[in-house]
């Protein structure tokens, strides 16, 4: 880590992310990545990932789209190779399985231990002992959690979001950094307004249509305890074989 708490984002001769970022994430934030489907939640993700385990920071990905094998795959196909840092464990990769009849961590047999896959991931200690954590997609995480749904069906997803916040909080102040992503239209704005109103840094990712092409940006809504100045809109598109390229940037 930096002497000004910054966790670098690396990769400064790949792309300008870390610069247009102002330095890196800061450390003890909560960052919240929103953005509808195919807005490169997991690109940024994924980039992030690398790009910090580039800086030796240990990360912790936990994804419920991907298998290792299709991590893997993904992570090569935007030249980032991760076998490494995989192989030395600076890297821990966990498949968030959402999709099989219940919610488990990959690996998990126990009927017992399904659908509670919240409640299993705040409990896997080894998880969070990295120095950021990042769960892509997170929406999907509480969408699957029975506890969570229980509360949402008794309109009480605020105390549900609440209790969650707590536990990264605790984290957090031990300078650590989780990064959560989020699809806004998959969830209650009484589960995700929480998240946003204590989110250290929150970044909105857009997409317009002009003319064949679809141009991303990233709309920083949040950036607390930022290094140098950070644009208000940072454009990017996802290349295969190159991976996150910025495009251009806006500052109000």
């Amino acid at each position: 880590m930096s002497t000004r708490n910054l966790y670098s984002l690396g990769l400064d001769e790949h792309d300008r992310l870390n610069n247009e970022l102002g330095g890196g994430i800061p450390g003890g934030s909560i960052v919240l990545v929103e953005g509808d489907y195919g807005a490169g939640k997991s690109a940024l993700s994924q980039r992030l990932t690398y790009g910090l385990c580039e800086e030796d920071h240990a990360v912790t990905l936990v994804s419920t789209e991907l298998t290792v094998r299709g991590f893997i795959d993904q992570m090569h196909s935007l030249s980032y190779d991760v076998e490494e840092h995989l192989l030395n464990e600076n890297l821990l990769f966990f498949q968030a399985d959402v999709d099989s009849g219940g919610s488990t961590l990959r690996g998990d047999t126990d009927e017992s231990n399904r659908m509670q896959l919240l409640k299993r991931l705040m409990e896997a200690e080894k998880m969070w002992e990295a120095d950021v954590v990042i769960i892509d997609t997170f929406d999907a995480i509480l969408r699957n959690d029975p506890k969570f749904e229980a509360l949402v069906r008794q309109n009480d997803e605020r105390q549900a979001a609440l209790e969650i916040i707590s536990f990264f909080r605790d984290l957090v102040s031990k300078g650590k950094v989780i990064v959560l992503t989020v699809d806004p239209s998959t969830v209650d704005e009484e589960a995700i307004g929480p998240f946003r109103s204590i989110a250290d840094v929150y970044f909105e990712l857009q997409m317009a249509e002009v003319g064949n092409d679809v141009r991303r940006s990233i709309a920083v809504r949040r950036f607390a305890g930022m290094g140098e100045q950070v644009g208000d809109t940072i454009g990017y598109s996802v290349r295969s074989g190159t991976g996150i390229v910025i495009e251009s940037r806006s500052v109000a």
